[in-house]
């Protein structure tokens, strides 16, 4: 493998952190503001546009024409008290050989402070957010090519971990290993790897190289 992408929420910090609790809270208020609908409508705006245009930002931007900046800065204005650093984590990603980058939905400055309050700063080649892919957002192709073209990626010798399943069909469509991150695994095609333990994964994967 020559490139290691690695999603950031609920992939680089365990789901029990509920960070996405926060998120989706902003979300509701500000849906609440700017269509002027009341917490119930917001909130099902909210999955209707994630489960229609992959985020709740695109579903925004289609369907109202919302600038994504202003929503992404306050969405993402949250505690991150409930993040601990990992060093075994940091350590493991460190030594994997090869290009090393985190590619998020969200903004760069918001996995920065992810990345910093999980101690997992200074050891990534490069950080993509959504800003990066003009704002489409993964699982659609088109962001895809923008963030992995910038960064010459060859999908033959890399691989992807995720722990939304359907972010990986593009992916592995692309060549890549694919590895889903998450509690419960799922019968997908474009699903080589699953595991509900990255340390342990990462450290089989460094186990066969290093031996």
């Amino acid at each position: 493998m020559t490139h290691w992408v690695f999603d950031l929420d609920n992939t680089l910090y365990p789901p029990s952190a509920r960070l996405f609790d926060q998120i989706e809270g902003r979300m509701r208020a500000y849906l609440m503001r700017v269509l002027n609908v009341n917490d119930t409508e917001a909130d099902h705006l909210r999955r209707h546009y994630w489960e229609t245009y992959g985020t709740t930002l695109a579903g925004l931007m289609r369907e109202h024409q919302v600038d994504p900046d202003p929503f992404l800065d306050d969405v993402h204005d949250i505690s991150f008290d409930q993040l601990q650093p990992d060093p075994t984590l940091a350590g493991s990603i460190r030594a994997l050989p090869g290009r090393r980058i985190v590619y998020t939905n969200g903004t760069r400055h918001y996995a920065k402070q992810v990345l910093a309050a999980r101690g997992l700063d200074g050891i990534f080649d490069a950080i993509y957010g959504v800003e990066h892919a003009e704002y489409l957002p993964k699982p659609e192709q088109g962001a895809y090519d923008r963030v992995f073209g910038t960064d010459n990626l060859n999908g033959g010798v890399a691989a992807m971990f995720e722990d939304e399943a359907r972010n990986l069909a593009v992916p592995f469509s692309m060549g890549m290993r694919t590895v889903h991150v998450a509690p419960a695994p799922q019968d997908l095609h474009y699903v080589d790897f699953h595991t509900d333990d990255l340390n342990g994964f990462l450290g089989q994967i460094l186990g066969q190289v290093q031996g």
